[in-house]
């Protein structure tokens, strides 16, 4: 709750959603970007994969810069679902210039399904995981989040019952 008052922001500070499938994170980081968006800050929220596609789009037609100021100039950036789709080098090194560029000049939101020491396993390099995992949690709160499912706990809920009569 306590970052719902958009402190984090001004010191350059952010959160690591940490969570299973279905658990709220991304409810959460849009929940925070829209909060700061209301309050006048400059958010922009993507798709971990769709930032990595554009990045690679931008480095092809030689739009690298243009591209790299969309992610590095907002006050707050979302980088949502980090970790559902492996990434090959490459990849993991747009991601890491991203996040190097943001360090201590912007808030940064990440969620993610999977546990640090699985990310090298994600960027298919242990030492570029180790850059990106370091400058985030130099100045974020990681926050692990527990329990069920929603989607599977709604879905048990309204098949419980439909079968009632």
């Amino acid at each position: 709750m306590a970052a719902a008052d958009l402190g984090f922001i001004d010191q350059c500070e952010g959160f690591v959603f940490m969570a299973s499938h279905g658990l709220g994170k991304t409810h959460l980081a849009i929940a925070l970007g829209y909060r700061a968006a209301l309050a006048g800050v400059r958010v922009h929220f993507t798709k971990a994969v769709e930032m990595v596609n554009h990045l690679n789009a931008a480095r092809a037609d030689h739009s690298t810069r243009k591209a790299m100021r969309l992610y590095s100039a907002p006050d707050l950036l979302i980088i949502d679902e980090l970790g559902r789709v492996s990434l090959d080098q490459k990849d993991g090194e747009q991601i890491f210039n991203v996040i190097d560029a943001r360090y201590e000049r912007g808030s940064t939101i990440l969620t993610t399904n999977r546990a640090f020491r699985d990310w090298g396993k994600i960027f298919a390099d242990e030492v570029c995981a180790k850059g990106i995992i370091d400058r985030l949690i130099h100045h974020s709160e990681v926050i692990k989040i527990e329990g069920v499912s929603y989607r599977i706990k709604d879905r048990k809920s309204k098949t419980l019952t439909e079968e009632q009569p």
